[in-house]
């Protein structure tokens, strides 16, 4: 409740609007600050925000974009569907340093090396956007988010006369990569995640695209130039430690999605087992996983075909979380099926196939944790199209 009424403070600070004519003095600094990650899954990735101080003016603020509004109307419909609406937030930087402090997660600063012009322009440029009718911006995490922010602004404002350095890239990964490095693979927030979101994850990530993790944009920022006076020098005039916490550890859940699928396999062999011994099948165990797999389905078609999440399309996941499933379900598991029921279970059963093939050619990489899973429903079509063969 008290995090409800912090946020609710932040966005009326941010309504507040400075006078247009107010101008940074040569004493002022811009920098960027970094952040490192946090214990929820949302915190996971650090975060960006952008730092302005003017001793003369008496000015210490951040602009922070990311930050939302749950109580806006149909939130949850437009969070679901796709059309995230995140705003820029502007408030004190001591009073917002004091949270990371007590949540023991480390921040850095980079201060720019521009000239009180640039700065005055950027300056400019934020408070701008912070009225609240520029303040609002469609997010997408991991394209358009809080860390991708300050490098598109800058692009904005100074054009070519910054040169964005890539030699923190020392080999290829996929946007999906480096997602599974900030995220434990074996959690569920990760398995989530990861079965939710399509191929467009999976191809190789450019230099610029690597900037949707706040990490990688103080990599760019600290090897990244700017031209003054027809010069190269460095972007970031200093880089300082705020707060020098170790880096929170990135591990699986206690209960976590392995465990429990591998219990779900030796479980699924042991019925098998005893189906195929007293030449019985156990229906209702075939019936909750295929509703289950086929629940699943939908809502990969659901988030493919009917949202707008740029990343969720090309969803290979439906080879073993298949739609029709869920709606075939009481058919396929009647005590005397209909004759076609078993080829379409061949058909469930080359998909499952096709995985591996999938995955080997880095087409779409699936979470490892879900292997149990893949040889449990490959175990029972199996056994089911065997009792209806038998049956026939």
């Amino acid at each position: 409740m008290l995090k409800k009424y912090f946020l609710f403070l932040l966005l009326i600070v941010s309504n507040y609007s400075f006078s247009q004519g107010m101008e940074l003095s040569v004493y002022s600094k811009i920098s960027v600050i970094t952040y490192g990650p946090g214990d929820a899954l949302y915190e996971k990735f650090g975060h960006t925000a952008i730092r302005i101080q003017d001793p003369v003016l008496q000015l210490d603020l951040i602009y922070n974009y990311g930050i939302f509004d749950f109580t806006e109307e149909n939130f949850y419909i437009n969070f679901t569907k796709g059309f995230m609406k995140y705003r820029l937030a502007r408030y004190s930087f001591p009073s917002s340093l004091r949270g990371y402090n007590n949540n023991e997660r480390w921040v850095k600063a980079q201060i720019l090396n521009l000239n009180v012009q640039q700065r005055n322009t950027f300056f400019n440029y934020l408070e701008n956007n912070a009225q609240p009718k520029n303040a609002s911006y469609f997010y997408d995490p991991f394209f358009n988010n809080c860390s991708t922010k300050p490098i598109d602004i800058m692009k904005a404002i100074f054009g070519d006369t910054i040169i964005y350095k890539s030699d923190f890239v020392t080999k290829e990964n996929s946007i999906r990569q480096l997602m599974n490095k900030e995220i434990h693979t074996n959690t569920w927030g990760s398995l989530g995640i990861n079965i939710a979101l399509g191929n467009r994850l999976d191809k190789i990530a450019l230099a610029n695209e690597y900037a949707y993790l706040p990490d990688y944009v103080f990599e760019t920022l600290e090897n990244s130039k700017i031209i003054k006076e027809g010069k190269e020098e460095k972007l970031v005039l200093k880089t300082i430690k705020l707060l020098d916490y170790p880096e929170k550890s990135n591990h699986s859940d206690t209960i976590n999605p392995f465990i429990v699928f591998l219990i779900l396999l030796i479980f699924g062999a042991y019925i098998s087992y005893r189906d195929i011994k007293r030449n019985k099948c156990s229906r209702w165990f075939d019936l909750s996983l295929t509703l289950i797999t086929g629940l699943f389905g939908v809502l990969i078609v659901f988030l493919w075909f009917f949202t707008n999440h740029s990343t969720a399309p090309n969803n290979f996941n439906f080879l073993w979380a298949f739609a029709p499933n869920f709606f075939l379900a009481f058919v396929m598991h009647k005590k005397n099926p209909p004759k076609w029921i078993s080829n379409y279970i061949k058909f469930l059963l080359v998909l499952l196939c096709l995985i591996p093939v999938i995955w080997i050619c880095n087409i779409q990489l699936f979470p490892y944790v879900l292997i149990p899973l893949f040889i449990l429903l490959g175990l029972r079509y199996f056994v089911v199209l065997k009792f209806i063969k038998s049956s026939e």
